[in-house]
């Protein structure tokens, strides 16, 4: 509740700034609407808005779960094996390296102007940070569990998801929250490279019309979501993982 609370009292100041700002510099309509009006063209447009909102949350829930998956399993083979540490690790360096606009038309040539070119989009963008949360918390399981664990002489697997996945789960949260931040940036990207819908297309296409105005509701509606995801998945890994709230 007293995040929430911050989060609109944040948000009232800057828009009282940005309105100032736009009041007292006389600003054109066309560079930088004000708050009302922007505010007024979210009512007026509503359905289009939603209409391209669910589009682009669809993406960013199809691309954080299958990321995840991609990411716990990417982990798990990094930690498993030094063969295939010493294999896929520069992959995964790799995966970093190329700027994410570099690749995008590419996916947009390979999967389509669909809704999978986003999703891949969306899976790269979040693959590292998953994967080396991940990966660092099951290389940094507490010493004590490994000697118990080898004290009780357990399988390799079983030492493995009895012990170092759970060990590792805080670090994975932390990702996972960053994932959820970084999340949204993937499916616009796609969305701006080649798309007919989605609020990256919607917020292209009203920048190349001159509706500024429309521009900045469709990203005001993408923070919203943003925001709302981030808080939901917080709650979550709370309830579920209550013991690593201390280590946040």
């Amino acid at each position: 509740m007293k995040s929430l609370l911050k989060i609109v009292l944040l948000g009232f100041s800057l828009c009282l700034i940005w309105q100032s700002a736009v009041y007292f510099l006389a600003l054109p309509h066309y560079l930088l609407p004000s708050p009302m009006d922007v505010g007024n063209k979210v009512t007026e447009r509503s359905d289009l808005l939603w209409l391209h909102a669910k589009v682009t949350c669809l993406e960013i829930l199809l691309g954080l779960l299958l990321g995840l998956i991609l990411g716990l399993i990417s982990a798990l083979l990094l930690a498993l094996s030094k063969w295939l540490r010493s294999l896929l690790l520069p992959l995964l360096v790799i995966s970093q390296a190329i700027p994410v606009f570099a690749i995008a038309p590419l996916l947009v040539v390979w999967f389509g102007y669909g809704m999978a070119s986003k999703i891949a989009m969306t899976i790269l963008i979040i693959y590292f940070p998953v994967t080396a949360a991940c990966y660092d918390g099951l290389r940094n399981t507490p010493k004590a569990w490994l000697e118990l664990a080898q004290t009780m002489q357990i399988s390799p697997w079983s030492m493995l998801f009895k012990v170092r996945l759970p060990a590792a789960l805080p670090s994975l949260a932390s990702g996972l929250r960053i994932a959820v931040s970084i999340a949204p940036i993937g499916a616009v990207v796609g969305e701006w490279v080649g798309s007919s819908q989605g609020l990256g297309y919607l917020m292209l296409h009203a920048n190349a019309r001159m509706q500024v105005d429309l521009m900045f509701a469709a990203l005001l509606v993408l923070l919203v979501v943003t925001l709302c995801l981030y808080f939901i998945v917080d709650k979550l890994l709370n309830l579920w993982l209550p013991w690593a709230s201390h280590l946040r």
